[in-house]
C-alpha cells in the first residue's frame, strides 16, 4: 500500500526542475494560507457571527416583549418606529396571517447557522429567512400566535465584510509570491538548461562557444567549470592530432623506403614471388598504420553541418560498388540533418566493407523515426555469434584474418559521437543486421 501511493505521487509529480521547484514552494504556500483562513475563519468569524446574530435576534425579542406589555395601536407604532431608529430594524406585524416555510432558499456558511440558531433559542417558533431577494437586506419572518411579524435586517448588521478583504488579500499576496518565485526560478532553470544543451552539443562534436555564467552561485560555478573543460578537451585534441600527424609522417617514411626498394629491384624470377609477397606486407602495414592513426586522432575536429543523409548513402554505397560489391539502397530522396559529413562517411564506409567482405548480397535501407534516423545494413553472410556481437566493437578484436579489428569499433564511436548508436543483430537475409540510429 505505502509502495503504491509513493509511486502514484511520483508518477504525479511534475518531471522537470521548474516544476519541483515551484512545487515545493507553491506546497507550503497553500498550506500556510489554509491554516491562516482556517484560523481566521473558524475562530474570530465564528465569534463575530455569533455575536451579531444573537444583537439581531434579542433586539426583535425585545421588540415583541415592549409590545406584549405595552399593547394598543399608538404603543405598537411608537414601538416599531423606535425599533427602525434605534436598532435599524424594519418591522410589521400582519394579524391573523400564516407563514409559510416553503420556497426560500438561504445561504450557506455561519451567517445563516447562526442567526437561525439565535431566532430558535429566543423565540421556539416556526420561521423563515431569505438571504437572497433583496441584496442588502436579510427578510425574516416569524410565525407568532395570532401575526406574522415580517423584520429587514439590514445584511451588514448580521455579517461582516472584512472576510473578502481578507481572502482578496491571502489569495493576492499568495499570487504574487508565486508568481515571484516563478520568474526567479526560471532564469535559474534557464542558466541550467542552457549548461546542459551547451554540454550534449559539445559532447556530439559540435562547436560550441563559451557559454556565459548566469544565475546562482553554485550554477555560475558549474558553467565556468564546463568553458575550463571544454577549453582543455580541444588543448588536448589539437596537440594529440599534432602529435599523431608527425608519428604518421615517421612510420611512413621508412615504409616509403621499403616500398622503394622493392621496387627497384632486379626483376628476377626467381624472386619476383617474394617481391610481391613483401610489397603486399608493405601496403598491409600502411593500411594498419592508417587504420589505428584514424582510430586514435577521431573525428573530433570536423564540425558539424546540415547534409543530405540520402545523397551521402548513395556516394558511399556507389565506392562499395565499385569495389565489386553487390548492394541494394532503398532511401528517400532527401532526408537532411546535421552531421560531420567525412566521419559518417567513414563509418558508413567500414560498416560497408564490413560486410561485403564477409556477404555475397548486402542491403541498406534508410528510414524516418519520430527523433531519429535509422540505417539498418543487411547482409547474408555467416554473421556473428550473439555473444560476440558486443565484444567485436572493442578495439583490435576482429574475427577476420586480416583486419585490424577497428573498422565496428571506429564506426561505433562516430555514431556515439553524434549521439546516436550502433546495434547488431540477425537479419532477415540470414546474416548480420548493423543498425544505426542517428538523431534528428
Amino acid at each position: 500500500m505505502r509502495f503504491s501511493l509513493a509511486r502514484s505521487i511520483k508518477r504525479l509529480a511534475p518531471k522537470s526542475l521548474l516544476g519541483r521547484s515551484l512545487l515545493m514552494i507553491l506546497l507550503p504556500l497553500v498550506a500556510l494560507q489554509a491554516v491562516t483562513l482556517q484560523l481566521f475563519y473558524g475562530n474570530h468569524l465564528d465569534v463575530v457571527s455569533r455575536r451579531l446574530s444573537s444583537a439581531v435576534a434579542g433586539e426583535i425579542a425585545f421588540t415583541m416583549e415592549l409590545m406584549r406589555r405595552f399593547p394598543g395601536p399608538e404603543n405598537g407604532a411608537w414601538i416599531l418606529r423606535s425599533a427602525r431608529e434605534q436598532f435599524n430594524l424594519e418591522m410589521k406585524l400582519t394579524p391573523g396571517a400564516e407563514l409559510d416555510t416553503q420556497g426560500y432558499v438561504n445561504v450557506l456558511g455561519r451567517m445563516d447557522d447562526d442567526l437561525a440558531k439565535a431566532l430558535t433559542e429566543n423565540f421556539r417558533v416556526p420561521f423563515t429567512m431569505d438571504w437572497t431577494s433583496d441584496p442588502r437586506s436579510v427578510l425574516i419572518r416569524l410565525q407568532l400566535t395570532d401575526a406574522v411579524l415580517d423584520v429587514v435586517a439590514p445584511r451588514k448588521r448580521l455579517y461582516t465584510a472584512t472576510i473578502y478583504l481578507f481572502v482578496v488579500w491571502v489569495v493576492g499576496t499568495a499570487l504574487l509570491l508565486f508568481a515571484v518565485a516563478g520568474m526567479f526560478m526560471r532564469n535559474q532553470v534557464r542558466a541550467i538548461r542552457r549548461l546542459a544543451t551547451a554540454a550534449e552539443a559539445f559532447g556530439m562534436g559540435r562547436d560550441t562557444p563559451p557559454i556565459r555564467p548566469e544565475g546562482a552561485t553554485e550554477v555560475r560555478q558549474a558553467a565556468a567549470a564546463f568553458n575550463r573543460m571544454q577549453e582543455r578537451v580541444r588543448r588536448f585534441l589539437a596537440q594529440r592530432t599534432e602529435m599523431l600527424a608527425g608519428v604518421s609522417h615517421d612510420l611512413r617514411t621508412p615504409l616509403t623506403r621499403l616500398r622503394l626498394a622493392l621496387a627497384m629491384m632486379p626483376g628476377d624470377e626467381a624472386l619476383k614471388q617474394d617481391i610481391a609477397e613483401m610489397t603486399a606486407d608493405v601496403e598491409e602495414m600502411e593500411r594498419m598504420i592508417g587504420g589505428y592513426l584514424a582510430f586514435a586522432r577521431g573525428e573530433g575536429a570536423e564540425q558539424a553541418e546540415t547534409a543530405n543523409l540520402s545523397a551521402l548513402l548513395e556516394d558511399v554505397v556507389a565506392n562499395a560498388r565499385r569495389s565489386g560489391a553487390r548492394i541494394d539502397l532503398t532511401a528517400p530522396p532527401n532526408m537532411m540533418l546535421k552531421l560531420r559529413v567525412d566521419a559518417v562517411r567513414r563509418a558508413l564506409t567500414n560498416l560497408l566493407d564490413n560486410a561485403r567482405r564477409h556477404a555475397r548480397g548486402v542491403a541498406v535501407s534508410v528510414e524516418e523515426l519520430p527523433r531519429a534516423v535509422q540505417i539498418v545494413v543487411d547482409d547474408d553472410g555467416p554473421g556473428i555469434p550473439e555473444d560476440r556481437r558486443e565484444s567485436v566493437f572493442r578495439p583490435f578484436e576482429s574475427d577476420a584474418a586480416g583486419g585490424t579489428g577497428l573498422g565496428l569499433t571506429i564506426a561505433r564511436d562516430i555514431v556515439r559521437g553524434h549521439g546516436g548508436d550502433i546495434l547488431l543483430e540477425t537479419s532477415p537475409m540470414g546474416g548480420l543486421r548493423a543498425r544505426v540510429r542517428l538523431p534528428l
